[in-house]
């Protein structure tokens, strides 16, 4: 008798193909040049799987209202599509419902912005039950407003008698089930934030310091938590690679403990449902007694990034806590042609650029340099406000 064969046929969908468009605001109020948004969205397209195959850029006083672009940049972004072959346009700003639903007739592709896109990603990455309540949240406050679009078929089939109202019927029917499942979720993260609140009360009592990890996303902060304390957060060079907050203990000098958070990177532009939906996660950081903002020394925009940092931790209301400033990749500033150690390296580095205060360090999460100064400095700010770690 023949003994049967079972083959398993892999099936691999090809990478969408997305061009980048983007609109440069002659206020440019934020401060980012126009390409290194684009670079950034890039990024953000790669990290999300897809294949970048151009890039689009008008500049306008304003975006216009209903197409994002004008006329004659969305004629051009038409025509390209044959030559281009892409099946998916990327904008670099969040787009109104009216936007997004033209553009899709106009140009007969997906549309997606960077909200939709940081909003894809987030959900990709996370892994815990609580950081996917929060992302599952985030993504029906954004789907909510633009179901009309869902519809859009109904409309082109030119109205009249069952066309219209089984539309509307239907759009009422799906927007009344989003804000049911919004309220579910919302119950659902309630519960969690009480639980964190009773967590968070219980490290209180225990007199344990928090030194929370603040930066932009792939400033280093995961690579920094586990030379810190040996802990095993995933570290991969790709934008939002850790969304799941991760706290470990160390040893500050004198062998005092304290608790070592890391919570999600930052980004320009992060999506509001996205800050709404993570509050019980940020709430973390409002407990913190330090902020540690670790920042990409190598990123050729670390200023902006910074200052995007900045930005968000004001609209947390949390800009005036204890900060330290941790400038981190040394070890990919140094010039080559000599073998450097952390001392020699850290003290060429000062030479060159003078620390802008006290509370300033220079650090290679990866080399692990620059850490003994990281946790005196952290020692002695604790300290200063009356929070000297528990023996």
């Amino acid at each position: 008798m023949k003994r049967s064969t079972q083959q398993t046929i892999v099936v691999t969908q090809a990478p969408e193909r997305a061009i980048l468009v983007a609109v440069a605001r002659k206020d440019n109020r934020d401060g980012w040049d126009v390409e290194v948004t684009l670079d950034e969205l890039a990024q953000l397209a790669h990290t999300a799987g897809a294949k970048v195959v151009g890039k689009i850029v008008q500049r306008l006083p304003v975006a216009s209202k209903t197409h994002y672009i004008g006329t004659g940049k969305l004629s051009e972004l038409n025509t390209l599509k044959s030559s281009a072959d892409f099946n998916v346009a990327i904008f670099d700003d969040e787009l109104s419902p009216l936007q997004q639903r033209n553009l899709e007739e106009t140009l007969q592709i997906k549309i997606i912005d960077r909200a939709a896109l940081i909003l894809d990603i987030f959900a990709r990455r996370a892994r815990t039950h609580e950081g996917q309540l929060q992302v599952e949240l985030a993504q029906h406050q954004y789907l909510l407003p633009r179901l009309a679009g869902q519809w859009s078929h109904l409309e082109r089939l030119g109205g009249g008698i069952g066309t219209r109202g089984p539309g509307e019927a239907q759009i009422e029917t799906d927007r009344r089930l989003i804000r049911q499942k919004i309220n579910r979720l919302k119950s659902q993260l309630e519960q969690v934030r009480k639980h964190r609140n009773l967590y968070r009360q219980q490290r209180r009592k225990s007199g344990i310091p928090i030194i929370a990890l603040v930066g932009y996303t792939n400033a280093g902060k995961s690579t920094l938590l586990n030379s810190l304390t040996r802990a095993s957060v995933v570290v991969v060079d790709k934008l939002f690679a850790t969304l799941d907050p991760t706290t470990r203990r160390l040893s500050l000098p004198g062998n005092r403990p304290a608790l070592v958070t890391d919570t999600v990177g930052f980004i320009r532009k992060l999506p509001p449902t996205l800050v709404t939906a993570f509050r019980a996660t940020l709430e973390e950081l409002a407990e913190a007694s330090i902020l540690v903002h670790v920042v990409d020394l190598t990123a050729p925009h670390a200023a902006e990034q910074c200052q995007t940092v900045e930005s968000i931790l004001a609209d947390l209301e949390i800009a005036d806590k204890p900060r330290i400033t941790a400038l981190n990749k040394i070890d990919q500033l140094l010039p080559a042609g000599r073998i450097w150690d952390e001392t020699s390296a850290i003290d060429y580095l000062w030479q060159q650029s003078p620390p802008a205060d006290e509370n300033t360090v220079l650090i290679s999460a990866e080399k692990r340099w620059g850490f003994a100064k990281l946790l005196e400095t952290a020692g002695r700010i604790l300290a200063e406000n009356g929070e000297s770690p528990a023996s």
